[in-house]
């Protein structure tokens, strides 16, 4: 008998055997195995993907720039998203000022060719991106050097307003990404995680958004045509891939993140080509904000 057949002692341990189980069922996947799928996703520009526009969500523009917005009317919690499903006025949101002297921070996980974070360049946002395929981020990186927002070589003794810094690798561990930041925002990264790896997101939400710090979120609605998968979480594991996606309910998602205040979670806006704005019904659009006091109690740190 190889040593090796007994190698669990950690959570990370766990964590990686779990990735090696799951892989071979998503190869798609936002953590290391699926690298590979994703520079193979991302190789080809010409491809009619809707996200490969330059233009970013539209749900970040809307919870950044205009206000009131509809929060999920009680009537549409749990349900698909509908051309009508309306909401209730909610609060307006103001967006991290930065601290001091610094400028407002910005994470944008999974960041593929970098349309979110150029906007968020564009407003002043110091950002970090980062997605696992250097195909994607040498596409994002052309578009910031075009338009003037890349960072610039080597180390810096701070975040830069208004500019891109881009990481490749997995997010749940760079060191780099610690924070903190007043705005994390994921536009399909969070929809391709296994199971398990949703404990990472927490983890890292903990321990990098900043008190007060908004979560903004894009990922595939169930029960709307064109979405991700909704095969229950166990069943992940066991039943032939691939998935493209899991699919969640607005209460399955309340759920994940019910250690943030829910500020808003509305089906996202389809967007016609020259809006100036990406959008598709099948995606849910919800926005959570950090407590101003202390760390999230449920994830504690872990996962990592």
């Amino acid at each position: 008998m190889d040593d090796a057949a007994r190698h669990i002692r950690t959570t990370g341990d766990v964590m990686r055997l779990l990735d090696d189980l799951f892989a071979p069922r998503a190869a798609d996947a936002a953590a290391p195995p699926g690298a590979d799928w994703w520079d193979g996703f991302y190789a080809d520009r010409d491809r009619a993907v809707p996200f490969f526009v330059r233009d970013p969500d539209e749900s970040l523009v809307s919870f950044l720039e205009e206000a009131p917005f509809p929060d999920t009317a009680p009537s549409t919690v749990g349900k698909a998203p509908s051309a009508t499903s309306g909401g209730v006025p909610a609060r307006a949101v103001t967006p991290g000022a930065g601290r001091g002297t610094t400028p407002p921070r910005a994470l944008d996980l999974g960041c593929g060719p970098g349309r979110n974070s150029l906007y968020l360049a564009a407003r002043g946002y110091a950002v970090d991106a980062v997605d696992l395929s250097a195909k994607a981020l040498a596409w994002a990186a052309e578009r910031a050097r075009t338009e003037g927002l890349a960072a610039g070589p080597g180390p810096v003794a701070g975040p830069e307003a208004g500019r891109i810094r881009f990481h490749h690798g997995n997010a749940f561990a760079l060191p780099a990404l610690e924070g903190p930041y007043d705005l994390i925002h994921d536009s399909g990264c969070f929809h391709h995680l296994a199971p398990h790896r949703r404990i990472s997101h927490l983890a890292l939400l903990d321990r990098a958004l900043a008190p007060g710090g908004l979560f903004s979120l894009t990922c595939f609605a169930a029960g709307v045509a064109g979405s991700g998968t909704e095969i229950p979480d166990a069943d992940l594991y066991r039943a032939p891939g691939p998935y493209g996606g899991l699919a969640y309910t607005a209460g399955s998602l309340r759920a994940v993140f019910s250690g943030l205040e829910c500020l808003a979670l509305r089906p996202m806006r389809h967007q016609s080509p020259g809006t100036g704005r990406f959008g598709e019904p099948f995606l849910w659009a919800g926005l959570w904000r950090r407590p101003p006091g202390g760390r999230n109690a449920e994830t504690g740190g872990r996962g990592r």
